[in-house]
């Protein structure tokens, strides 16, 4: 709901919170894998899927289109999609979240038509979508404005050479999908290569389609005219985000943490900055345990596409920034505007100076300060509950309809390791 709040008594600076926490499956992989649905002539089912607000978006969205979803399970679902799809997106809900936009491919390959309109999702900096539309134009479609909203047609897609202006995580799966059902051969240059994306591409593989390449910067799409068959479920990957975010509590709220049902190789070069910055950890293939570090080091952090830093741990980071000794650097070069919060993290106390949209010098220790809070977007959500957690005092976090659009009952995971944190 979204005048619910989270009321949050910090530790002052202590590492006192022990236990396990687990990680939930990626928000990133299973959204795509819902939009994939409509890509297979018989039911899915996707399991560990995470029950957050962007999963229930995207339920009703693929609802609107005639597609049957059915949660069977606790973290389970089976999706099937009709002879027939809808063409229109439901304008409220697809403005909502970004990802909303990878149902245009799909329905685009099937039905020669859609509709729908600019995409939403948090705000941090300009995320154009002409990467999509100069792809779909490549593979032979037309593209039309009304009523402020995209219509896309095409009497025949063709299979095409297309080159991306820069990696696009969404886009590459939303092209690759697309393809799938387009005859010829696409390539894919310049694409993205996060570990979602290989997901997807093994998945859509055991339906029947040639996908080759997913996991580097060219994919190759063999198209197909008939629709997919599904023949196994689809074990959604665990969410390299909500791990990395976790991972910088324990080293600066923690005694002795595990992370557990994670793929640390994942996020191999974030735990390389760890390393440098002084963190007491140890992996095995599928947690993280982080025991209380002497003393945290200054580190510059570069987020960069994958296997990079990313943006998403951006704002996590800045926190963890604070409690560690010394002059640190954050650079970011994904989006504008995603420093924007360092203003509000400084009137927690935080020694911040901003240079320009992309750069900022954190100094610690610094002590915080316990505050009221407006959670600004889905990541800055988060690292703002790191912040109360670490500072002196109570604070009381609003919107947090942002952070549950992707972690599942954080608070109720954040109790089992000792955080004082409540849902009003």
């Amino acid at each position: 709901m979204e005048n619910e709040k989270f009321i949050i008594q910090g530790l002052e600076g202590q590492r006192a919170f022990e236990g396990k926490i687990p990680v939930r499956g990626a928000k990133n992989a299973v959204l795509k894998t819902f939009a994939a649905s409509l890509l297979f002539g018989n039911e899915i089912r996707v399991d560990n899927v995470p029950f957050i607000q962007d999963i229930a978006n995207m339920n009703e969205l693929l609802r609107h289109l005639g597609v049957g979803v059915e949660r069977i399970e606790e973290k389970s679902f089976v999706l099937n999609s009709p002879d027939a799809i809808g063409t229109d997106l439901c304008g409220d809900i697809a403005k909502s979240f970004r990802s909303s936009i990878v149902l245009t491919g799909p329905i685009l390959a099937r039905e020669g038509k859609v509709i729908f309109p600019h995409p939403g999702g948090c705000v941090i900096g300009e995320r154009p979508i002409d990467i999509f539309l100069e792809s779909f134009k490549k593979m032979g479609a037309d593209i039309d404005m009304h009523d402020r909203q995209y219509v896309i047609s095409a009497d025949k897609l063709a299979g095409a050479e297309i080159v991306f202006k820069i990696p696009s995580v969404t886009a590459t799966e939303t092209l690759m999908m697309t393809a799938t059902l387009v005859p010829g051969k696409t390539i894919l240059h310049n694409v993205a290569c996060e570990p979602e994306i290989v997901a997807l591409a093994d998945f859509l593989n055991t339906g029947g389609a040639d996908i080759s390449g997913a996991g580097s910067h060219t994919i190759v799409i063999k198209g197909r005219d008939s629709l997919l068959k599904s023949k196994e479920p689809y074990q959604t990957p665990p969410d390299r985000i909500e791990a990395g975010s976790f991972a910088i509590l324990a080293a600066v709220c923690g005694k002795d943490i595990e992370i557990t049902d994670c793929k640390p190789d994942h996020l191999r070069v974030f735990l390389r900055t760890f390393d440098n910055a002084g963190v007491n950890f140890e992996t095995t293939e599928n947690s993280i345990r982080i025991k209380m570090s002497p003393q945290l080091n200054a580190i510059n952090v570069k987020t960069h596409e994958y296997p990079g830093i990313p943006t998403d741990l951006q704002s996590p980071l800045a926190v963890f920034l604070t409690q560690a000794s010394g002059r640190s650097l954050i650079f970011e070069t994904v989006f504008e505007s995603r420093l924007d919060y360092l203003s509000e993290l400084s009137r927690m106390g935080a020694d911040v100076m901003i240079c320009d949209p992309h750069r900022a010098f954190i100094t610690g220790v610094t002590p915080l300060r316990g505050r009221e809070i407006e959670s600004p977007d889905l990541r800055a959500g988060l690292a703002f509950i790191i912040a109360a957690l670490v500072a002196k005092g109570e604070s009381i976090v609003h919107n947090i309809h942002n952070i549950d659009r992707g972690y599942e009952n954080i608070e109720e995971r954040l109790q089992m390791v000792g955080a004082d944190i409540k849902r009003i």
